[in-house]
């Protein structure tokens, strides 16, 4: 199977920019014959949790009409497309949301980050369960940025007969995630990692770019560098 690891920069607090902006990457990379499209830690909104936390209308709902630009991409190429934002909860606070969509458009699932980072705590609420789905006979597990610091996210995806790591985040030119981080999970539990980033200035620094994969071994079997907005193919399973 082939995944897209995508990379653009999101524009602050809006979100039917955000959403042109990943609907078009969806039918870029699922016209390139990809599957799935991994995007960035709240690419619907920007990394602007301040933004988020004095502005509700930013928050959306998991079948909130604006996404709908999304669905159609999907639809168009048949393609999966994991999406991030700030999604209402059964709480009091939005999560860190992965929205999964399917090639239908419907959604296979949802993932609210588990490990919240600094002011994120402040604004949203912590998720308690791990985010699954398949395709094509592939297990996914979802993880979002500070999450893949806390090695049991990954295994108990390799113990959940999972072949393939997700991983959405925001990550600056300086962050040892690159080295330390991402290719580790993928070695000590032999499972494909995907990232999403970003690019951009946004609430924790400036986006690195670099979306990509690595194998199994721990191996980069993929990058995007940091040129530019766009993304780069990985075959995985």
């Amino acid at each position: 199977m082939i995944v897209a690891a995508t990379q653009f920069a999101p524009v602050a607090g809006d979100i039917d920019a955000n959403v042109r902006a990943v609907a078009g990457l969806v039918r870029a990379a699922g016209a390139e014959g990809a599957r799935v499209a991994v995007f960035a830690e709240l690419c619907l909104s920007g990394y602007e949790p301040s933004l988020i936390r004095g502005t509700p209308g930013l928050v959306l709902t998991e079948d909130d009409p604006r996404l709908e630009p999304v669905r159609e991409a999907c639809r168009a190429v048949s393609a999966v497309a994991v999406v991030n934002g700030p999604v209402r909860t059964a709480g009091s606070r939005p999560g860190v949301t992965t929205l999964v969509i399917g090639p239908d458009g419907s959604l296979l699932t949802r993932y609210d980050k588990r490990h919240l980072y600094g002011i994120e705590e402040e604004v949203f609420e912590p998720g308690t369960t791990d985010g699954r789905f398949a395709l094509d006979g592939l297990r996914f597990a979802l993880a979002t940025c500070y999450d893949n610091r806390f090695p049991e996210l990954a295994e108990r995806a390799a113990a959940d007969d999972c072949a393939v790591y997700l991983a959405s985040s925001v990550l600056s030119a300086d962050n040892d995630s690159f080295e330390k981080v991402y290719p580790v999970r993928a070695r000590d539990f032999g499972l494909y990692v995907v990232l999403g980033n970003v690019l951009g200035a946004n609430e924790d620094g400036v986006g690195a770019g670099r979306a990509g994969a690595w194998g199994p071994d721990g191996e980069r079997i993929a990058d995007a560098g940091s040129d530019g907005p766009g993304f780069v193919l990985a075959e995985v399973g």
